[in-house]
């Protein structure tokens, strides 16, 4: 009994410390920053990491769906047949705060990218905390 309880807590604490992993960003093409100049590439780079710095928050997206198909399965009276099947679907998207962080991470590293590219000297701020 107490190896399935340690070993219960070996695999919580494991699973546990997987979830707190640092966010990696999500590619972001750096083609869609080289309109900017190096003070507006500057400028959005901070107000990136403002926003980073100040706390995340999960964009709220809501969406409705209707679907209409054609089902099959046993019947209530012994036998079996297809039915009509009309859906109706109304919720919200499952986004969360480390995929909105991983996406502003990937813009902050595709503004790097072309600042580099047009030899732009890009400052970076550490995260304040």
């Amino acid at each position: 009994m107490k190896k399935l309880t340690l070993g219960m807590l070996v695999l919580t604490t494991m699973w546990l410390s997987a979830c707190s992993s640092a966010v990696k960003p999500i590619y972001v093409s750096p083609t869609q920053y080289q309109a900017l100049t190096c003070s507006q590439l500057q400028s959005e780079y901070n107000r990136i990491a403002d926003y980073i710095a100040n706390g995340v928050e999960t964009p709220k997206r809501t969406g409705m769906g209707v679907g209409i198909g054609l089902g099959g399965g046993w019947g209530s009276r012994g036998g079996w047949g297809l039915a009509p099947n009309i859906s109706v679907n109304m919720g919200q998207s499952s986004n969360t705060k480390r995929t909105e962080e991983a996406r502003l991470l990937g813009q902050q590293e595709a503004i790097a990218q072309a600042a580099k590219f047009k030899n732009c000297p890009l400052l970076i701020r550490q995260p304040q905390k």
